[in-house]
């Protein structure tokens, strides 16, 4: 089953006091790129984080947010008492001392004062740690279901595509016939010209021209490109499908350009422009895949 590396998933846990919230969004990338934030208490646990969330996800850009609030109004912030007093006697001290009339709100005027809140220290044990871990799982599960969401959309449109490929090779045949009648034409107008009163051995005639449809024949190519076609089909059910699948694209797009070079037939070449067009349609939306 193959599945995009686009991905959203967010989960929420509330643990004692703390609300734990995981947020990951994924895009698409060549490797593993990973930038996880989370709160400065929490670095000793960051390689298991890391490590936790790459087994998962193997591939893309990935950005994790581990944010951790209290939901205990008490435990947020205090006033120190010790300090407030303090302020009021040096404010009430310089007032008097320099005859500056007391303030009509003094209160507001100490609460603006630095280092009256104190904040306690925060501190995670195993037991939240572990917590966190499996809120992470969740946040993980709902983007594994994202990308295979968004996997199927994918594999519905290459399959599409890779359909509208095949009918445009069924398309080419009727042309074959009347390419190679088009190519003898020619050569026989073109040998005619260059002969005195058209006198030539047919039989090298023959062989030269056996030789130079051989030479422009696609029938390999249609071939090679069918049997592509077909194992890019099959790919698309496997796991981690993505640059496999790349690799297919490529071998389509030799047979495909090759097809074209040899066509000598407008009519073939312009199949094959259509045919292009598909094909790059389809590397777009691999780039995609995980």
């Amino acid at each position: 089953m193959i599945r995009s590396m686009t991905g959203y998933g967010i989960a929420e846990t509330v643990y004692n006091t703390k609300k734990i919230v995981v947020e990951i969004k994924t895009l698409n990338s060549k490797q593993l790129d990973l930038a996880l934030k989370q709160p400065a208490e929490l670095r000793f646990a960051e390689i298991d984080f890391r490590n936790r969330i790459g087994a998962k996800l193997l591939r893309g850009k990935i950005d994790a947010t581990i944010t951790i609030t209290d939901t205990s109004v008490d435990s947020v912030n205090r006033i120190d008492p010790d300090v407030v007093a303090s302020y009021l006697r040096q404010i009430n001290g310089i007032s008097e001392e320099l005859g500056i009339a007391p303030s009509n709100d003094l209160a507001a005027l100490l609460f603006r004062m630095p280092g009256i809140f104190n904040t306690p220290e925060q501190s995670y044990d195993e037991d939240f740690v572990k917590k966190i871990n499996e809120t992470i799982d969740v946040a993980l599960d709902t983007v594994d279901r994202f990308r295979i969401q968004e996997g199927q959309t994918l594999k519905k449109d290459l399959l599409h595509r890779v359909e509208l490929i095949l009918g445009l090779l069924d398309q080419v045949e009727p042309f074959e016939k009347s390419r190679h009648d088009t190519i003898k034409q020619r050569l026989t107008k073109n040998l005619s010209e260059l002969t005195s009163e058209c006198q030539y051995d047919e039989n090298r005639f023959e062989a030269e021209l056996i030789y130079y449809l051989e030479k422009l024949d696609i029938t390999e190519e249609k071939v090679r490109l069918r049997q592509h076609c077909n194992y890019f089909n099959e790919s698309c059910d496997e796991d981690q499908a993505g640059k496999k699948l790349g690799f297919i694209s490529q071998e389509m797009g030799r047979e495909i350009n090759t097809l074209g070079s040899k066509a000598n037939e407008v009519n073939i070449q312009k199949i094959v422009v259509k045919m292009k067009d598909e094909l790059e349609k389809i590397k777009e939306q691999v780039l995609n895949i995980l």
